[in-house]
Parts: structure tokens; C-alpha cells; sequence
């Protein structure tokens, strides 16, 4: 299954991250994302979907997160997830994907705002608080800083979960997403944190 509003989600965590922590002296950074072709040593060649080649160079200190499919099952009471969604006339959210935090990423993009991964689309990041089973799936109150919604998360709704890992999960044909990665001058980039598609799965 690809989740084709994946990189849409990402974007708007990414916006959301240099709204709030990047100062405008710093380099702009950019997106690289597509299959991992090469590794020679701590430099990635990616093929992007439009055929071009990325250089990437990880940093010393490097994220590697991994991101694999998940199921309604997974989303626990106290986890911190983040829902891309579309309002409904009950008041209620509609989720369009989920994405199941680390906890170590716990207070990423922490809030509710505007998304444009759907029409009239809304995001919203915070900890799960209670669950009720629904006709079209388990409703989940997301609680975040000043506010709650209630998410529906349908049958068919797509979820992913984030697992901290290491360089070992960086391996030829996976898919590769760097919401950030820094243009350096000879056109290469640099990636501070990477994430990489688990079993099959495009980012």
C-alpha cells in the first residue's frame, strides 16, 4: 500500500518546524525524497521522482527514523500522534491519514491548523485521550496545548508509526524521505534526520 499524502503531512510538520525554530540567517533547506539507490559511506545517492540524483551527506549526529505501516490497534491511550484530517458537520475531525510519533518526537508540531494535504484539510498534533468504538471506526480525542479535537479513524484510514533506528536501516531500493535536507554550494545536500520506508512502504 503507498500512502499517497504521505509527503504532503511531512511538509506541513516541516513548515510547522521552521515557522517556530529556524532562524532566517540559516541555510533554506529543501526536500529530497525517492528511492536509495547507492550508499558510499555517509554520503546517500537518491532518485527522485523526477529522475534526478541527490547527493545526501548525513551529519555525524544523525536521525535515522523509520516509518512502517500501523493499524487503528496501535494508537494507545497517552500515545502522540499527529492526524491529517477534514472537518465534519458534527464537529468532529475525519481522519485523512495518521502518523504515530516516537516518543522521543513527543511535542512535534503540538497543535491544531489548517492542511493541504485535503480540501479544507486540517492537522492536528497531540496526545491521544479517550477512544470510542463509532459505526465508521474508533473516534480518538486528541488533546494538544489550548485544545482537543475527536478523530475518526476509519477502516480504511492509512497509519504509519515512527521507531527511532540507526544507519542500519538505510539500505539499497528503500524509500527515503528528508523533509530538511541543507543545499550546500557544490549542489549536494546534508540531512540532519532522515526517514526511510519499512517492508516496502513509499514515503
Amino acid at each position: 500500500m503507498v500512502i499517497t499524502r504521505y509527503t504532503a503531512f511531512a511538509a506541513a510538520l516541516a513548515l510547522v518546524f521552521v515557522a517556530t525554530g529556524v532562524s532566517a540567517q540559516q541555510p533554506q533547506a529543501q526536500r529530497v525524497h525517492g528511492t536509495l539507490e547507492k550508499i558510499e559511506g555517509d554520503k546517500l545517492l537518491v532518485k527522485q521522482r523526477d529522475g534526478t540524483v541527490a547527493t545526501v551527506s548525513l551529519a555525524n549526529d544523525v536521525q535515522v527514523v523509520g516509518v512502517a505501516k500501523a493499524t487503528a490497534a496501535d494508537i494507545k491511550q497517552g500515545s502522540y500522534i499527529g492526524s491529517g484530517a477534514v472537518p465534519q458537520a458534527d464537529g468532529t475531525q475525519k481522519a485523512v491519514e495518521v502518523h504515530i510519533f516516537a516518543d522521543v518526537q513527543r511535542g512535534s508540531g503540538d497543535g491544531h491548523r489548517p492542511w493541504n494535504g485535503a480540501p479544507d484539510g486540517t492537522m492536528t498534533n497531540g496526545e491521544v485521550g479517550s477512544a470510542v468504538s463509532g459505526v465508521d471506526g474508533p473516534m480518538i480525542t486528541v488533546k494538544y496545548k489550548g485544545g482537543e479535537k475527536k478523530i475518526v479513524v476509519g477502516p480504511t484510514t492509512p497509519i504509519v508509526k515512527y521507531i527511532i533506528s540507526d544507519k542500519g536501516e538505510l539500505k539499497q531500493g528503500a524509500s527515503i524521505n528528508v523533509t530538511r535536507a541543507v543545499k550546500k554550494t557544490d549542489g549536494t545536500f546534508e540531512a540532519a534526520r532522515i526517514q526511510v520506508g519499512r517492508d516496502g512502504l513509499v514515503l
